[in-house]
């Protein structure tokens, strides 16, 4: 430790003794001043001496966790400080789950022809796909086109009225489930961390994917559990796309952020519900990479044009990583996106994206709106790709802050190719774990574009990057993870070892704890702070 770092730690005083040298020099002393005396004087003076010492460095451990310290403590304060946050009040299920039943039988009477469309692969996934190729790729009759279109048109006019008194109050909806759920365990985690005070509904399918102990650790952050099984029929639910939908529309929630499991916020997003792009339409979509890549016969199909057309082809598209609904102002164009996710494994996903990359539920929501003529902001600014820190490998996309119009800021790291969990990180043997299986992780699979920034303790963001848009998510990232590796329901003493090791030689935090003979130690009840 430098000298700099010592007072900017310590204060005015450039060399104050660490614990462990403070408890070597009075043992010393005690020694050399007890020399010769009677063994039960020695014991009695003994016990005084380690009676001071624990006092002392209980006192050490207080002021380094005090208020007015610059450290960023592992205990953190902001798991401390959530804990306050109501939880969100419980859906009324019955209700619910009635009018779900109403509009399901509305979308069984009106399904789309044919049932099923052909998903074809396109000549190249690496280019975009030529004007001709779109308009040839996938075929529809002009009698099932027109039974289509005849049964949308029927489906937007059978959509229930906004259901008053089911919705209230805003907060953050969160998939999880299987492999999801580490995700969400860092996701969450993050969201506490850059300071959201939002009640959050984290959503699984069945009772089979919950976990009630993590779900009892939530529910003390203002986190509750929600199963789509006590609302609807799960087996309905042939692709994992389809879930989206539900936990948004059976969440209490009437205004919502959306974010998918993987979706790491790198700045506060609760400004976004006070922004003038959600307060003046309602709904906050964000871009994707490309422009639309949908059938001709999409528009003719769902209204916007009076026969097959490329009206849509220069929309941006959009990626639904998150997303912000108002149920309220947008009820039906909900409802209508439900029905295209009914149908999307079959037909809408194929209708929409062609197969093209994007396949899924993530153009319903804007087919929805513009179908129904309703109003959505679009961020305006490009997202930006992330890249592992001296290579060409990706992480995910950096998407915009959209308080923030006049210029591009990110908010949210939506991590669909380096997915952020402690056990995908840092497992050993978690492949032949029969309940939580885990494929190889990057610590041990050599061929991970991560392996050596995880072995070698290195950053996995670049710096240069992260100065640039004046940001520094990762060790707050790694935070969070320690508090899953060590203190929470999913803790295990070899990866709260090797995550502690590695903020530790990566970032500069300084672990300390009660007993522990070593700095690397596998319990949970250690504090720690960066240095600087």
């Amino acid at each position: 430790m430098s000298a700099l770092q010592t007072m900017t730690i310590y204060g005015d005083d450039p060399d104050p003794p660490p614990p462990t040298h403070l408890i070597r020099n009075t043992l010393r002393k005690i020694r050399r001043f007890h020399k010769g005396g009677s063994p039960r004087q020695q014991i009695v003076v003994l016990f005084g001496w380690l009676l001071i010492i624990y006092l002392v460095f209980r006192l050490q451990r207080y002021l380094l966790s005090g208020p007015s310290s610059p450290f960023l403590l592992c205990e953190t304060p902001t798991h401390e400080q959530s804990h306050h946050i109501v939880l969100p009040h419980s859906p009324n299920t019955e209700s619910l789950s009635r009018t779900w039943k109403t509009l399901q039988a509305i979308y069984d009477a009106h399904p789309p022809q044919p049932l099923e469309l052909t998903l074809k692969s396109f000549k190249s996934l690496s280019d975009f796909p030529n004007l001709e190729d779109i308009k040839n790729h996938t075929h529809i009759s002009k009698e099932d086109a027109e039974v289509t279109r005849n049964n949308h048109v029927q489906v937007t006019k059978k959509l229930l009225p906004y259901p008053n008194g089911l919705f209230s109050g805003q907060g953050i909806v969160m998939l999880a489930g299987g492999r999801y759920t580490g995700f969400a365990t860092t996701g969450l985690g993050m969201l506490r961390e850059v300071g959201s005070k939002l009640p959050v509904e984290i959503w699984v399918k069945d009772h089979e994917e919950e976990n009630d102990e993590w779900c009892k650790e939530l529910a003390n952050e203002g986190i509750a559990c929600r199963r789509l099984s006590d609302f609807m029929d799960t087996k309905l639910l042939e692709h994992g796309y389809q879930l989206k939908i539900s936990s948004i529309f059976f969440s209490s929630f009437e205004q919502i952020l959306f974010l998918d499991a993987d979706n790491v916020p790198v700045r506060n997003p609760d400004g976004i519900f006070k922004s003038k792009a959600f307060t003046d339409t309602g709904v906050i979509l964000w871009p994707d990479y490309w422009t639309h890549t949908g059938a001709p016969l999409l528009p003719y199909i769902v209204g916007l044009s009076d026969a097959a057309s490329e009206v849509l082809r220069n929309d941006q598209t959009a990626e639904s990583g998150q997303l912000m609904w108002d149920k309220r102002r947008h009820w039906k164009a909900l409802c209508l996106a439900a029905y295209y996710n009914y149908y999307g494994p079959q037909h809408y996903y194929t209708l929409i994206s062609q197969g093209w990359a994007g396949w899924g539920d993530k153009d319903t929501f804007t087919i929805a709106l513009q179908s129904l003529r309703q109003d959505f902001y679009m961020v305006p600014h490009k997202l930006v790709t992330l890249f592992v820190n001296g290579s060409s490998s990706g992480i995910g996309m950096l998407q915009a802050d959209p308080t923030k119009p006049a210029a591009y800021e990110p908010m949210f790291l939506h991590s669909n190719i380096i997915k952020w969990s402690i056990r995908g990180f840092f497992c050993s043997g978690c492949a032949n774990d029969e309940k939580d299986p885990v494929a190889l992780s990057a610590w041990e699979n050599a061929g991970s574009s991560i392996n050596s920034h995880l072995k070698e303790h290195r950053r996995i963001f670049s710096m240069e990057h992260m100065q640039a848009m004046q940001i520094d998510p990762e060790p707050l990232i790694w935070k969070s993870f320690e508090h899953v590796a060590c203190r929470s329901v999913w803790k295990r003493p070899d990866l709260c070892n090797r995550t502690r090791e590695h903020m530790e030689k990566t970032f500069g935090y300084e672990f300390y704890g009660d007993g522990r003979s070593s700095n690397l130690g596998g319990g949970g009840d250690q504090i720690c702070h960066r240095v600087g």
